[in-house]
């Protein structure tokens, strides 16, 4: 499996931007704005990892701003950057902590632009992480590829918009994974994807600076008609209702209860990706069965 690359907002000084870029070959890519207003707009349109602000270039104009995308993004966390010793940096640096950005680099410092490096080092979105936190449960003691079948369930699909597509990405023959899910008398792998994404959904809407719109181009579904169709196919309601019902810790308990609780037992003796001890065949041509691009 290969990881997507952190992607970056900036409100940078021209001088700092190149600096930024540079640091982040290998680990992210940058999007710059010149403006919170503008760096807005991108995050509704993107999946945005994390917004680098220049404490030399905010301005006491910029502070409302700043604390507006702050609570409108709570997903998106806000880190400042100084990239030169001046006076009045300190005081910006506690004018924007008030504004709500908790994170400061300071990369006139030893080790600086490493620690601003690995902020972004595991770029999964905080989605990921509470996820398979959450699943850790129902999960405890699977078979290796069983947990890694949910980790990439849960990590890509917002990209996968069928059950195909899931095949694909955990490199299994679909009439083949379809099968195992069958035999095992577990929900059918287009279930699993299906629900996996209303867990990113409901994650999305919990950042008010999210529309309905906005939370559908995040998903790639063609319109926000045909994301309210599918909401309406699945639970009977509107995609408003479902920002309004269910709030992601709500979503998330009632994946948990609806799709891996009631299988525990069959989850303990299940193999998706076909792995088993002593198993080294194939599911798709010229790949092991399981293993993804890392």
């Amino acid at each position: 499996m290969v990881s997507r690359a952190a992607m970056v907002a900036t409100v940078l000084e021209p001088a700092e931007r190149g600096r930024v870029e540079a640091a982040g070959q290998g680990c992210f890519t940058a999007v710059h704005g010149d403006s919170i207003d503008e760096i807005a707009r991108q995050a509704r349109r993107l999946r945005v990892d994390a917004l680098f602000l220049s404490v030399h270039g905010c301005t006491e104009s910029d502070l409302p701003r700043v604390a507006r995308f702050v609570r409108e993004f709570p997903s998106v966390p806000a880190v400042a950057l100084i990239s030169r010793a001046e006076r009045g940096t300190a005081e910006r640096v506690l004018r924007l902590g008030a504004s709500g950005v908790q994170s400061v680099v300071d990369v006139t410092a030893p080790g600086g632009w490493q620690r601003l490096r690995d902020l972004l080092r595991e770029p999964s979105s905080p989605v990921v992480a509470a996820v398979m936190a959450a699943l850790d449960r129902d999960l405890a003691e699977v078979p290796p590829d069983c947990r890694l079948f949910f980790e990439i369930l849960v990590r890509q699909a917002p990209e996968l918009p069928t059950a195909a597509a899931l095949a694909a990405a955990v490199r299994v023959v679909p009439s083949s994974l379809m099968s195992r899910f069958f035999r095992q008398g577990l929900p059918s792998p287009r279930a699993y994807l299906v629900h996996a994404r209303l867990l990113h959904a409901a994650f999305l809407f919990g950042d008010e600076g999210l529309s309905i719109v906005d939370v559908a181009h995040r998903l790639e579904y063609s319109s926000p008609q045909s994301f309210g169709r599918h909401l309406r196919a699945l639970l009977g309601i509107t995609a408003g209702e479902f920002r309004r019902r269910y709030p992601f810790g709500v979503a998330l308990e009632r994946f948990r209860r609806a799709f891996l609780t009631p299988y525990r037992d069959r989850l303990l003796a299940f193999h998706p990706l076909g792995t088993r001890p002593g198993d080294h065949g194939s599911t798709v041509a010229g790949a092991p069965a399981g293993r993804g691009d890392r």
